[in-house]
Order: structure tokens, then C-alpha cells, then sequence
């Protein structure tokens, strides 16, 4: 069998994500199908944050199961402009252009961005594995909309209801979205029905939407996220998620899970370093003191919201910190022998009961790897590192009896009773 130039299929553009989903959102499994959902609610939390709605407690995004199988998600945001910005002006590309190209870009540089998904793909491919998908913008008094079919812009309607079913799929010809009269307040709606025919499943766990949603709100303070599942049979489900102490309510949640009854204050701090391009949110607790017999090493890392699991400098860094403001401490009142002072021992002992969440958010973010798992930004270690070991300093001068209980246990090993 002859192989020449000829039988090569070039894939471009939206048949190329429809034709192989899974190298866009992972599986076609329900795995994929959540992927698609964190696409869409990752714009709209990046587009209250720009704002600072977040920040000031106001900022909010709604997620919603709907009982057709749809999900609708909805931002107080500003309100996504649909045209690109004139040319000369700073700003994102329009969201028409989010929705039909993958040129457009969906994640530009120099706003610490959050990630809620695992790929960051952007709207398009979320757009392009819909078989319906419904855009409204509410902005400056006026209010936008577009519908889409499978990727395909349609002529929009006069008016979205908000539990529309989509009607028989038959795209036509691209047309511009059309102001459809006054609008209060502002913000976007996104509603998307994930294509059946491409999804082995078009039903999301809401078990594991709220658990990432309500892991989101805490790596942001002040965020609010809701999520409403419509499809039970005896009535909707609602849950809401807001921390206003961001990563420390996320530590002392932590510490709770493990079976910690109580627990001293949390340590914790919040600092922007433009030497690492990005801020820095740390938190962290030692148990396994007399608060509470846990010995288990809990910490995690984060980079722009997104989990790292096998670490990288953010987590090296809080580690550094840790052990120099530990042993500094230590050898200024003795607890150390002659045999102890070298790094070795408390390095090895600082993880002990130690619950710690370490979020940084980045201008632009270098993973090792694929698998986004781990962090690899050189100049995070040292940043984090300072600020960990300042922050721990003044926590142990104010702190004096407590510091000496828990520098005490990691210097000789010792749990205190």
C-alpha cells in the first residue's frame, strides 16, 4: 500500500478539535465532559478577578446544571466586549473571536491568570465540542447575544429565555451578534450543551464540579462561586463557596479534614515580588503538638489556581524558608547539639504535622512536563523562600512559647504532650 503526499488530512480549526476531542479536553469520557465545564467557568473567573471584583468581595460567578442537560454559566463581571479592540488599543480579542478561533488566544501574559481547567484550551474548544451554545453580554446598558451550533455562529434571536432547549441543529451562515435592547447591571452568560454525539457521557458529577469549584474559591480570596443542579427530581441542589481568608480558611479546612479537633492559629501572608512576576499566598499550621497527635505531612501546592502534585520551585521555596527560620531559631536558644546543626536533621523533620498551602500566581507560569504537575519558574524558589523564612522569623518573636514548643519538637524529634 503506496503512502505519498496525497493521502495526508490536513485538520485545521474546529473539525480538527470535533475529529480528536481528546487531545483538547483529554478523554471523551466524563472527565473530558468536566474539563469542558472548568473552560468556561475559567473565563468567567478570570473576568471578575481582572476587574477586582474578587478582591472586593463583589465578584461572583454562577454555575448551573440544567435539567435539558445544559450548563449556563454566569459572571457580575463587566461584561465581555464581542469585538476585537480597535487596532492600537490594549486589550483581550473579542468574544466572538474567543468562540470561533483558536488564534485568538484565550489566556494573554501579564494578568496572573487563573486556571481553573487542567489544559486551558479556551472557549473555542469548548464551543467547538457543543452541539449548542448560547452567548448574552450585558454591558453598558445594553444587552448582546449570539447562539452557535457545534462551533457555527447563527443568526442571533430577539431574546434567549434563560432554560432554552436547543432547537433542531441546522447552522447557516455566520452572522454578527445584534444589540437586543436595554440591559440592568452587566456581566456574561455562557449556556453550552456538551455534543452527545462526541461525549460518552453528558452528565457532570456535581461531586466534582463543587469540589474544584469550592478549591478555587479559596485559592482566590473573596471570590464567590455557586453551583445549582436543576436536574434531581425532588427539587435543586445549591451549594456556595466564599473564603474571605483565602488560602489560611483553605489550611485550617485541611487541618479539620484530617480529624484535627483543635488547632493554633494559622500562619500566613500575602506578597507580590515582580522579581518572579507574580504574587505569592502562603499558609501553614504545625500539629502533632499538644493540639492534636497528627504526624502527617500535608502540603500543596498551587500555581495560578492550578494543582501542582509533584510540586516545583513554588514548594521548594516554602520548604527553604521553613527549614532557615527553624534553625536559626533553633541555635539561638541551644536546641540544637553540635552534632545537629547542620541542615540534615531539621530539613528532615520540618514536614512532620506540618499542613501547609502554598499558591503562587504567575505572569507567565513554565511547567515541566505535560502533565502541568510541575512548576519550574528559577526564580520562584528564592522569592518564596525569603518571604517564608521572614514571615516565620516575626511569627517566632511574637510567638515565644509556642515557637519554642514546635522548633523544640522538629530540632530533637519529640512530639510535646
Amino acid at each position: 500500500m503506496e503512502y505519498d503526499a496525497a493521502r495526508i488530512e490536513v485538520l485545521e480549526g474546529r473539525e480538527a478539535v470535533r475529529k480528536r476531542p481528546g487531545m483538547w479536553v483529554g478523554s471523551v469520557t466524563e472527565r473530558g465532559l468536566h474539563q469542558l465545564v472548568f473552560e468556561v467557568v475559567g473565563r468567567a473567573v478570570n473576568e471578575v478577578s481582572a476587574t477586582g471584583a474578587g478582591r472586593a468581595g463583589a465578584g461572583r460567578v454562577d454555575v448551573t446544571l440544567m435539567s435539558d442537560g445544559g450548563v449556563r454559566v454566569a459572571d457580575d463581571g463587566p461584561g465581555a466586549a464581542f469585538e476585537a479592540p480597535a487596532a492600537g488599543d490594549v486589550g483581550s480579542p473579542g468574544l466572538e473571536a474567543l468562540l470561533t478561533s483558536m488564534c485568538a488566544g484565550s489566556e494573554p501574559s501579564g494578568q496572573h491568570l487563573v486556571g481553573v481547567g487542567h489544559f486551558g484550551v479556551g472557549l473555542f474548544v469548548a464551543n467547538a465540542l457543543s452541539s449548542w451554545l448560547t452567548a448574552e453580554v450585558r454591558r453598558e446598558g445594553v444587552r448582546r447575544t449570539q447562539e452557535y451550533a457545534r462551533g457555527v455562529a447563527l443568526a442571533p434571536p430577539a431574546l434567549i429565555p434563560t432554560a432554552l432547549t436547543p432547537p433542531a441543529l441546522t447552522p447557516t451562515a455566520l452572522t454578527p451578534p445584534s444589540a437586543t435592547g436595554p440591559a440592568t447591571g452587566s456581566g456574561t452568560t455562557l449556556a453550552f450543551w456538551p455534543d452527545a454525539g462526541i461525549f460518552e457521557t453528558t452528565s457532570c458529577s456535581f461531586a466534582v464540579l463543587a469540589e474544584r469549584f469550592r478549591q478555587v474559591a479559596f485559592l482566590n480570596r473573596g471570590l464567590e462561586i455557586s453551583l445549582t443542579d436543576e436536574r434531581p427530581a425532588g427539587g435543586a441542589r445549591v451549594v456556595r463557596f466564599r473564603f474571605p481568608d483565602g488560602v489560611r480558611d483553605f489550611v485550617s479546612a485541611l487541618d479539620a479534614e484530617a480529624g484535627a479537633s483543635l488547632h493554633p492559629d494559622v500562619i500566613g501572608f500575602e506578597r507580590e515580588d515582580p522579581r518572579m512576576a507574580g504574587t505569592m499566598e502562603v499558609a501553614f499550621l504545625w500539629s502533632g503538638t499538644r493540639w492534636n497527635g497528627s504526624r502527617e505531612e500535608r502540603v500543596r501546592g498551587f500555581a495560578n489556581s492550578r494543582a501542582t502534585p509533584q510540586g516545583g520551585t513554588h514548594v521548594d521555596g516554602f520548604r527553604d524558608g521553613v527549614a532557615a527560620a527553624v534553625t536559626s531559631y533553633a541555635r539561638k536558644r541551644g536546641l540544637l547539639t553540635a552534632v545537629e546543626v547542620g541542615p540534615g536533621p531539621v530539613a528532615d523533620r520540618i514536614g512532620e504535622g506540618l499542613t501547609a498551602v502554598v499558591s503562587v500566581k504567575l505572569d507567565r507560569p513554565e511547567f515541566l512536563g505535560a502533565t502541568i504537575g510541575l512548576l519550574g519558574n528559577p526564580e520562584v524558589r528564592a522569592c518564596v523562600g525569603e518571604a517564608v523564612r521572614e514571615c516565620l522569623d516575626g511569627w517566632f518573636e511574637e510567638h515565644p512559647e509556642r515557637a519554642a514548643e514546635i522548633v523544640d519538637r522538629i530540632a530533637r524529634g519529640t512530639t510535646q504532650d
